[in-house]
């Protein structure tokens, strides 16, 4: 979806979080529209599903939580684009979001012009992570076997692709790293896909590396 045209949707219990980060991305001229809602519940209760592009969600609401936001969303909608914006780090947290179809984890501290990025880079098909959760992300990979049925299917090209994707780099950022065009880095992602049978990056590196 096209990020001109895509509408977005922010739950956050915080009213002064939730509206200077709907002003925020109202203001940037990027998205077809955002609406603001206080908590999943009231979200359910307005028919903001079928047209949200994306939906970016706290962890820590009242009521229902965001991980179960994000489940139930899923369920309703399986291949809409969420992305999970919180102050918390802890890596049971990370990882059930991730888990449970996420697309990226953002930190609330993150600039103005970082949660842009993530956005638009999530709308692309992208899995956008703030550094602290990479850096959390990459850790744990590190302390698990790589899957050996899945190592022999990879190329030692899509290895390296799969490396930078983990690391949350943009598709342009795999390409000008590997000295490859963009093209091929979206040649070398589909058939990463098609082999590992996964629909987006995030299931792709946690399938790949065990998790």
């Amino acid at each position: 979806m096209e990020q001109q045209q895509a509408h977005i949707v922010l739950v956050e219990d915080l009213p002064e979080v939730r509206e200077g980060l709907r002003e925020m991305l109202s203001h940037s001229g990027r998205f077809g529209g955002v609406s603001a809602y206080g908590s999943a519940e009231q979200l359910f209760g307005n028919g903001a599903l079928d047209k949200a592009g994306l939906f970016i969600l706290d962890i820590g609401l009242p009521g229902m939580n965001g991980l179960e936001c994000l489940v139930r969303l899923k369920a309703l909608r399986p291949n809409a684009k969420v992305l999970m914006f919180t102050v918390m780090e802890h890596d049971e947290k990370v990882f059930a979001a991730l888990k449970a179809g996420a697309d990226g984890y953002i930190l609330k501290r993150e600039s103005p012009e970082k949660i842009l990025e993530a956005i638009t880079d999530a709308l692309n098909g992208g899995a956008p992570m703030s550094s602290e959760i990479a850096r959390r992300v990459l850790l744990s990979f590190r302390e698990t076997p790589l899957a050996p049925n899945h190592q022999t299917l990879i190329s030692e090209r899509e290895k390296e692709v799969l490396g930078l994707l983990s690391k949350g780099h943009l598709y342009k950022e795999i390409a000008d790293q590997l000295d490859i065009s963009l093209n091929t880095v979206k040649q070398h992602i589909h058939h990463i896909y098609e082999k590992l049978h996964v629909q987006n990056r995030t299931e792709a590196v946690l399938k790949y590396l065990g998790k």
